[in-house]
């Protein structure tokens, strides 16, 4: 359940980046969706490990 953000957010980006600015958006769209999926995995398992 952890890196559920990381397809999520590829795709999203890629289908954002894709819409906008075609092939070379997309590109761009999914590096970010999977720099913020990375991200959210990192925020998601932090939070279920409950670190205090």
């Amino acid at each position: 359940m952890g890196c559920l953000p990381v397809p999520l957010f590829f795709l999203l980006g890629f289908g954002i980046g894709y819409a906008v600015a075609g092939t070379p958006g997309a590109l761009w769209g999914a590096g970010a969706g999977l720099v913020a999926g990375l991200a959210g995995m990192g925020w998601m398992i932090r939070l279920m490990r409950g670190r205090r």
